[in-house]
């Protein structure tokens, strides 16, 4: 049996941003961002998935991507360095997170940015959209992005079905344990231990009553994605645990602004696990939609 290749290690910290911002969003909660690379180049904002952080951008913030473009990283609300409220009140209406997302473009004055949504941020960019349309940004990649969250979890991976539960709990060890079973099934490829114990860090210091209160919510942004006028790159996975393929096929069925790039033996992370395809096809997008 041919055995996997490890993931290499990635510099993080390597790269130190340009800016850091203080954003005030929906209610008032205060988000870190932190700005990247070229500061009079076309705005691209990263916005990243369910119980991780901006950290998970690194790749792209120190490399060629950079030296294009100006990058924003947010740390959604209750995550990374942002404000981590825990009533879950502060989850559970779209209407809060298309808030963050607008505040973001308005006090970090990004004009017409490329917004990349990876995983649960499928879900707060469509938020966005519901509220305030598409006017304001010039595209969208759609990474492994969910639009659709139903009781039954359709389109959700074991990769997370599996673990939510525990993740979600406050017994810490049970808590550890599922959290790095969760890491494992992100990427096809097994993470090198460097870059393996760096996400266990920012994955767990998400509060566990903060992770559930996401999932507490039932979506279907369907409605969205067939309004959509700007156009829209659907980056996923083949391997894909997490977020199912499926998920993305959906996208394709109901946005008919959406192109495909599969990516083959690559899991929930293509941006992590094939940089430099991502970086090279998200590139070509925002110099599409925006030259």
């Amino acid at each position: 049996m041919e055995q996997k290749l490890t993931l290499e290690p990635t510099p993080v910290g390597s790269v130190q941003p340009v800016a850091t911002h203080e954003i005030r969003g929906g209610g008032g909660v205060r988000l870190h961002a932190r700005e990247w690379g070229n500061r009079s180049g076309r705005a691209i904002l990263f916005i990243h998935g369910w119980s991780q952080c901006d950290v998970c951008w690194t790749k792209q913030v120190s490399g060629a991507l950079a030296e294009q473009f100006r990058i924003v990283t947010l740390d959604i609300r209750g995550h990374g360095l942002s404000e981590k409220p825990t009533d879950a009140e502060h989850y559970g209406d779209g209407r809060i997170w298309a808030d963050d997302v607008a505040a973001v473009i308005d006090q970090a004055d990004l004009e017409r940015p490329l917004l990349v949504a990876w995983s649960y941020g499928g879900y707060i960019v469509t938020d966005y959209l519901r509220a305030y349309g598409d006017a304001a940004i010039a595209g969208i990649d759609l990474v492994a992005a969910a639009v659709i969250m139903t009781p039954t979890f359709d389109h959700i991976g074991a990769g997370l079905l599996e673990n939510v539960s525990d993740m979600c709990a406050p017994d810490l060890l049970a808590n550890i344990a599922a959290t790095r079973r969760f890491l494992a099934r992100c990427t096809s490829q097994p993470l090198h231990d460097d870059a393996s114990i760096t996400m266990l860090g920012w994955n767990m210091v998400v509060p566990p009553q903060i992770r559930g209160a996401l999932f507490a919510r039932e979506i279907d942004a369907s409605d969205v994605l067939a309004s959509l006028t700007v156009p829209v790159l659907v980056s996923h996975g083949r391997d894909d645990a997490i977020a199912l393929p499926s998920m993305s096929e959906h996208v394709l069925k109901r946005c008919g602004t959406a192109a495909v790039s599969w990516y083959d033996d690559i899991g929930h992370m293509p941006f992590w696990e094939a940089p430099d395809r991502f970086d090279r096809e998200l590139a070509e997008l925002v110099n599409r939609v925006n030259p």
